[in-house]
């Protein structure tokens, strides 16, 4: 596979676009409650990052191969939506858990993250699938470091969600990033140590798992896009992207109202 790695230059775009793409999850947090739509968190995002930031959505009208042009800003997940939910006239309503998936572009290079949400009170069984997948997001990102392999991302996030009782999606998983939306390598979510692509300084990639609270099998809807879970089983999903340096990582969607790392989890010695 041919996996680019950044120049200084397009590292440094690359911090800027991620740091406007985490300052709109900031920004959204305080509109995700019940009674709002998705669409109506979608406007908002839209126009925060089209008039606020000078920046483009890159979702939208966005067509890989196969699909027809995704036709709004954000990604809006709820429940049972596993990724790729397309925002529309649904109202979250108390309990609902919902993953906002936003990707900016800045001066020509991509930023892409995702957060989970609350919406009021949420059960106990839905604040702690959210929780693991947060926890596997950050072992994954705990792995990397020049030298590594991506089967040791895999694996440290299948291990986790496993051993809660969770199942790992397979269809889908994190990517490169940087000119384009969706480059080389593709960072799965389950795996074995030491296998696989082995990081370079300089590459740069998401890193988003995708646990379901039931069992890992999902089927899309009619819309073309939407993803959900095929026994109807909750979903989690947080996602940033991760920079590759000489001595492990840098996380480059971080704001100020990113949510920090679990203290316990540590990089590889």
């Amino acid at each position: 596979m041919a996996v680019s790695t950044k120049t200084p230059e397009e590292i440094e775009k690359m911090r800027l676009a991620g740091r406007l793409t985490a300052e709109v999850l900031d920004y959204i947090t305080p509109h995700v409650v019940p009674g709002v739509t998705t669409a109506d968190l979608d406007r908002l995002c839209h126009d925060y990052i089209v008039n606020e930031q000078g920046c483009i959505p890159a979702p939208l009208n966005y067509a890989p191969p196969g699909y027809k042009p995704y036709p709004k800003a954000i990604c809006t997940s709820v429940n049972h939506q596993v990724c790729h939910g397309v925002p529309g006239e649904r109202q979250l309503k108390n309990g609902d858990i919902v993953n906002l998936d936003v990707t900016v572009i800045s001066d020509g290079y991509h930023g892409d993250s995702s957060r989970m949400f609350h919406v009021g009170e949420t059960s106990v069984q839905a604040r702690r699938l959210c929780e693991i997948t947060f926890e596997c997001l950050w072992l994954g990102i705990a792995q990397v470091k020049a030298g590594a392999h991506l089967g040791d991302i895999g694996h440290a996030i299948q291990r986790h969600a496993e051993k809660a009782g969770y199942s790992v999606v397979r269809e889908f998983c994190g990517h490169g990033i940087g000119a384009r939306f969706h480059e080389e390598p593709q960072v799965l979510h389950y795996g074995r140590p030491h296998t696989g692509l082995r990081l370079e300084p300089g590459m740069v990639f998401t890193i988003e798992p995708m646990i379901n609270a039931g069992r890992a099998a999902v089927r899309s809807l009619a819309d073309g896009w939407t993803i959900v879970t095929k026994d109807h089983s909750l979903s989690a999903q947080w996602e940033h992207t991760v920079l590759v340096t000489p001595t492990g990582y840098e996380v480059l969607t971080l704001s100020a109202g990113t949510r920090a790392k679990p203290e316990w989890v540590e990089a590889p010695r």
